[in-house]
């Protein structure tokens, strides 16, 4: 089943009463003429009236995309300098076109050059992802995500709701594990324990779980207290046999590998190995990009996600290779694409509960986040991916579950 895409119209923010035209705006820089010249090639105008064509209220929001990036593009859209009614849509067609190549703003070098030089995912700033993200408040998360509180891909395939889908998610990642009563698994990145919660009540296991985040922590450990399964706010390198009770039958990390970052790929890997049975089985679900080359969005790393970083197929197979055998991977990005058109719709819907809280600016920002995500998810220019792997090989060859 082809999940539903939302129609429904952001509020036009700045635009002119009906039926009264707005002015063209001069394009006085160099910048600015380039700005409309790409935004041309991608089939959007400047003040049209199609729900993904931009209306430009300060013509100075063009001279930052030009010179940052997605970063003065979202900053100015921020700031009210621009608006459009479909972001989705709008970046749809950017990134279908390839505009993004054609803006290579210089201090995006030196953001490559320091991800090189300096390891922006070491003990102490992994938690920073944790405060700026995580912990802004266990009743936002509620109100945009579904009941399980899944913070990630959904699986849209025979779902036609948010709910539906994320169960769908959780119930396959358990059936390609292969739970069964009684195993011992351990849950790396475990958010609320959407996971967890799910496969403790459905399938019987005991586990433990790992965050970065004092809320998600606290959260989880009060929601299910009731079923044998334990919360730690603890950073996944000082994971060890010794510390999980033995090595444990089967490892989930779902939507965590994206704050590793390249210098700590292999490492991870290492963590995962060493608290793993011989005879276990590791499923890895994250956002990946495919070129290597390209560094990580200044708008995201500064506004969302604090020192985040998408890997790329080679860079996850390098980090496993000699430690495990890839045994399957699956790619179901084009469903996240609905993931976030639901999440945004909940998040709009729950505005007003968190206005006075967060502010206008924060609304304008998280709607840039989920909207930008969900048109370059659509266009496919990055991946959802699924990885199961096994220290030895599976006996006789893995089946795939889909």
């Amino acid at each position: 089943m082809t999940p539903p895409q939302s129609t429904t119209a952001l509020p036009r923010q700045g635009a002119p009463p009906s039926g009264e035209e707005r002015p063209p705006l001069p394009l006085d820089t160099a910048p600015q003429r380039l700005a409309a010249e790409l935004l041309e090639r991608a089939g959007i105008r400047i003040n049209g009236d199609r729900p993904w064509d931009l209306r430009l209220h300060d013509p100075q929001a063009l001279d930052r995309a030009i010179a940052e990036g997605n970063l003065g593009l979202g900053e100015s859209y921020m700031a009210g300098a621009w608006d459009c009614d479909r972001l989705d849509l709008f970046f749809d067609r950017l990134l279908r076109a390839h505009v993004d190549r054609e803006v290579q703003p210089a201090r995006l070098a030196w953001l490559s050059l320091q991800a090189r030089l300096v390891n922006r995912q070491n003990r102490s700033r992994a938690w920073e992802v944790g405060r700026a993200h995580y912990d802004l408040g266990n009743d936002f998360y509620q109100a945009m995500l579904d009941p399980w509180m899944a913070y990630s891909c959904g699986y849209w395939k025979d779902a036609d709701n948010l709910a539906a889908a994320q169960e769908a998610k959780l119930e396959l990642i358990c059936r390609k594990l292969g739970l069964q009563p009684g195993m011992r698994v351990l849950d790396i990145g475990c958010g609320w324990g959407s996971f967890m919660g799910y496969a403790a009540k459905h399938h019987g296991i005991e586990a433990i779980g790992v965050t970065i985040s004092k809320q998600q922590a606290t959260y989880a450990t009060d929601r299910f207290r009731d079923l044998p399964l334990e919360f730690r706010l603890q950073d996944y390198r000082e994971l060890e046999p010794s510390n999980l009770g033995g090595k444990v039958d089967r490892i989930v990390s779902v939507g965590m590998f994206e704050h590793v970052g390249g210098r700590n790929h292999r490492e991870y890997m290492q963590v995962a190995r060493r608290c793993l049975a011989d005879d276990g089985l590791f499923l890895l679900h994250t956002i990946g990009k495919l070129q290597r080359s390209a560094v990580t969005d200044r708008f995201t790393d500064k506004h969302i996600f604090p020192n985040g970083e998408l890997p790329t197929i080679g860079q996850v197979g390098e980090a496993s290779a000699g430690l495990f055998v890839v045994e399957d991977l699956h790619n179901f990005g084009a469903d996240y694409d609905p993931t976030l058109m639901a999440w945004n719709s909940n998040f709009e819907a729950a505005w007003p509960r968190f206005a006075e809280r967060l502010g206008e600016t924060f609304r304008r920002k998280w709607r840039y986040y989920l909207l930008s995500c969900a048109g370059a998810f659509r266009a496919r220019n990055i991946q959802l991916w699924q990885w199961v792997l096994s220290p030895e090989g599976v006996d006789g060859g893995y089946r795939r579950i889909s």
